[in-house]
């Protein structure tokens, strides 16, 4: 199969897309991209984890290639309304984090697949091309198998993990049955630029960054030796977008894991980050992290088999952990 050129394909035409979720670290960044291609996009967000000032960021300039709306997934309503004249969904909207849902499985439920099947819903009515969705590597479970395959799963260790988990399957039931491409894509660890350092559940890069800059300890979840396949933003942009405009008949009606195919333990990470902190506040050059109870429902380790992904969409990731530290950090203030 001949390489995929994305450029070349937003360049050939404009198409309106859809991102939910589009006031989040992702979203954000997919609208960022689109509109700099030139697309028109069509924004969906109800600010339960996403930033007024991610939208503010991303509209600049884009007069009215760019409409956003402020709404839920969980309304049958609002999705058929922003699906109206779409030709391709990227659907990040979710309640995110292993913890939250443990703690509120119910709401992560509504978000994750009542307003996941409701975005289905609509997307078929409005005979949306291509339904790309954001799933997770949570979806791997128990499964001890390194590197990770698509093919095979164990047993999903989380609420948040079984909404990914069904999420798939209902995606591939509305391909079968009503013709609706779906395209699931499994994140692994994405971080990057406007992720949010705050709050119970932020993720663990923007949060030892944040706590590294303040001069303050990090603290890692077990001994450190627990590792992730973290994949910066614009790889997950990248492969979002080839996943809605690859051509071919085996592109769809899959999932595809989405990282850089190597794992990168938590002290690694540690020391990458503190290394990097270091050059503006010499002072946590030696500071050690804190070392407190390994949470329930995460798994050991992580590492993505990004083969399938690079075969058919022709993803190919443009930046490393260590690349993408660099990039993240130089966007700290």
């Amino acid at each position: 199969m001949a390489p995929f050129d994305l450029d070349a394909a937003l360049s050939a035409r404009s198409h309106r897309w859809l991102v939910t979720g589009a006031a989040g670290f992702i979203g954000s960044h997919l609208v960022e991209q689109l509109l700099r291609a030139g697309q028109q996009v069509v924004g969906l967000d109800n600010f339960a984890t996403g930033r007024r000032e991610n939208v503010e960021v991303v509209a600049a300039g884009a007069g009215d290639r760019y409409r956003f709306v402020e709404g839920d997934i969980t309304s049958l309503e609002t999705c058929h309304r922003v699906c109206e004249g779409v030709d391709f969904v990227l659907h990040q909207a979710a309640l995110g984090s292993v913890p939250r849902s443990l703690k509120d499985p119910l709401a992560s439920h509504r978000a994750n697949v009542d307003g996941f099947a409701n975005m289905l819903v609509a997307a078929r009515d409005a005979k949306v091309k291509r339904f790309v969705y954001a799933s997770s590597s949570s979806v791997y479970g128990d499964d001890p198998t390194l590197p990770k395959q698509e093919q095979r799963t164990g047993r999903v260790l989380s609420p948040y993990a079984a909404t990914k988990a069904v999420n798939e399957l209902y995606a591939g039931v509305f391909q079968r049955s009503y013709g609706l491409e779906t395209v699931g894509l499994r994140y692994f660890n994405v971080f990057g630029p406007r992720q949010d350092p705050n709050g119970p559940y932020a993720a663990v890069i923007p949060r030892w960054v944040a706590a590294l800059e303040a001069g303050q300890p990090c603290d890692i979840n077990g001994d450190g030796s627990t590792s992730r396949d973290f994949c910066f933003v614009l790889n997950a942009v990248q492969a979002n977008l080839r996943g809605a405009l690859a051509p071919g008949a085996d592109v769809s009606d899959t999932v595809y894991n989405v990282a850089v195919g190597h794992k990168t333990s938590l002290l690694e990470l540690y020391a990458f980050i503190r290394e990097r902190v270091a050059v503006r506040r010499p002072d946590v050059k030696g500071l050690s992290p804190r070392h407190q109870p390994f949470r329930p429902g995460d798994i050991k380790d992580s590492q993505a088999d990004i083969s399938r992904a690079r075969e058919r969409l022709g993803y190919s990731p443009t930046h490393t952990v260590a690349q993408g530290l660099d990039v993240t950090l130089g966007s700290v203030t």
